[in-house]
């Protein structure tokens, strides 16, 4: 049975995802007589918190032929083979097609539910945006029984927050965020929502893990919990035991759509600025840096001589971007930003995102063995922007240079023929791969035919003989990896490490 992950709104779909269980012995070490019998009674702390989590109800009008059904791979209801001009034919139009008299299909309305909390006694309300992408109307529900209808303040698709506005005759009751970074591991944790439409529903867990990816978007780093959360429960808030909110419950993994004890929370400390920006502007200012970064794998780090991988390798730097003033080039391996570590590539997009725009910071890069620190000051995120498209300038070589091998590869420089071929930018510049060879460990790191090397060992090269003599540099330099920046047909840049034996 495949394993999903949910979003846990009660219309939501799943994505498959794989996993793999894995069992192994261990010590078992008995607990301390108080860690064995639990956490006390939670019911003094979620009577004081449960008003202030609310259900909310949205209803979408979905035009005249849309499916937007809820199971995508449910089977559809065949129309009956019906004689025309039969007296049920009209019935069976309607009930199968929902369509009218005319044979037209009518619009429908859809309705979801999911869980949010108040956290203004004014009436400003957090839930996650899918729960209310595309709704036409939105209805918070409170314990009480009350209903108000709500209105749309903003929302970030990205770490999935939208922040909702009643007018509520008198004051609500509202919760406090708590601070996430400071949750650890086996700390209890509690969670209040709607799952499956049943109102004030609540569930005690433990922390499991924390900074977890799970490929939801570029800011993934969510708090893990066993408190059970299902469908219904998106939006709603993870609690720690002193009522403050570490947390909105938002997705979990499940081979059936029901908690199986892996359910996700995106921290309080990453959804906090993101919601003060919403209730300012209505929309979302963050930092940007300019560069487009990748991970820095083993074989890369031992290209660089570094003794570790670490850090955020820069592929490539946006011209009109504020990295390219401060100095920092492609090939750069960022290792501190404003202070923090990056251990790993997904670190630097959330530090940036969080940083105030127009803020000066200093960021520490290695480059070619030695460690600098530039200063670079943040501009704002253009959330429309695309991919960073690398632009190379360079003349023509020759229309029919020589072919050299090496890497697994067989390369060329840049003929007419070629660019036409794979549609290559007309001011590109490097050389070209014309063929991959099969079981090389260019094939394995997915170097491409089309792809353009424009650097080995971060140096540039123009020519099939560039190439050549640095990789023999490199080999008489030690060296067992040589690093090449690449360039696809869609001009998005890379690095790849590719032994040298």
């Amino acid at each position: 049975m495949p394993i999903q992950l949910n979003t846990l709104m009660r219309r939501s779909g799943a994505v498959a995802i794989a996993a793999l269980l894995a069992a192994s012995p261990a010590t078992l070490v008995a607990p301390p007589a108080m860690a064995a019998a639990g956490p006390p009674s939670v019911a003094d702390l979620s009577a004081e918190l449960i008003d202030a989590v609310v259900n909310i109800s949205t209803s979408q009008t979905v035009a005249a032929g849309s499916n937007d059904d809820d199971d995508e791979d449910a089977p559809k209801q065949p129309m009956p083979k019906l004689p025309p001009g039969s007296p049920f034919e009209e019935f069976f139009n309607q009930f199968f097609n929902n369509k009218d008299g005319k044979g037209l299909q009518r619009p429908r309305k859809t309705e979801a539910l999911g869980s949010g909390f108040v956290i203004d006694p004014s009436g400003i309300i957090v839930t996650n945006n899918h729960v209310i992408d595309d709704a036409d109307d939105i209805e918070v529900n409170f314990n009480d029984g009350s209903k108000l209808k709500a209105k749309l303040l903003g929302r970030d698709k990205k770490v999935d927050v939208a922040v909702l506005k009643v007018d509520p005759p008198k004051p609500l009751k509202a919760v406090k965020f708590a601070d996430s970074d400071k949750v650890r591991v086996g700390d209890w944790a509690m969670a209040i929502g709607n799952p499956f439409g049943l109102s004030s529903t609540v569930t005690l867990g433990i922390i499991s893990a924390r900074n977890r990816d799970i490929n939801s978007g570029p800011y993934d780093n969510y708090l893990q919990t066993d408190a059970a959360i299902n469908k219904g429960n998106s939006g709603g808030p993870l609690f720690d035991m002193d009522g403050g909110v570490i947390g909105i419950n938002t997705a979990i993994i499940s081979p059936t759509g029901g908690s199986i004890g892996l359910g996700f929370s995106m921290p309080s400390a990453t959804v906090q600025p993101v919601i003060e920006q919403l209730r300012l502007y209505g929309e979302t200012r963050r930092g940007w840096l300019g560069v487009r970064i990748q991970g820095v794998s083993d074989d890369i780090a031992e290209s660089l001589g570094m003794q570790k991988a670490q850090g955020a390798l820069i592929a490539g730097v946006d011209d009109k971007g504020p990295a390219k003033p401060a100095g920092l080039e492609p090939g750069d391996v960022i290792l501190k930003f404003d202070g923090h570590d990056i251990k790993e590539m997904r670190d630097l997009p959330r530090l940036v995102a969080d940083t105030p725009v127009d803020k000066k910071v200093e960021v520490v890069i290695l480059r070619k063995g030695q460690t600098m620190t530039k200063t670079v000051t943040v501009a704002r995120l253009d959330e429309s922007d695309g991919a960073i498209k690398a632009s190379t300038r360079g003349t023509e070589t020759p229309e029919k240079p020589k072919i050299t091998k090496a890497l697994g590869l067989e390369m060329s420089g840049i003929t007419k023929e070629l660019r036409d071929k794979y549609k290559l930018a007309n001011d590109a510049k490097g050389v070209v791969v014309t063929k991959v060879d099969n079981g090389s460990s260019a094939e394995d790191k997915q170097v491409k035919v089309g792809d353009v090397i424009l650097q080995v060992g971060q140096q540039a090269v123009s020519n099939p003989e560039d190439v050549s003599k640095r990789i023999e540099e490199l080999k008489k330099s030690g060296t067992k990896q040589a690093l090449l920046l690449l360039s696809n047909t869609q001009g998005e840049l890379r690095f790849v490490a590719l032994a040298l034996n």
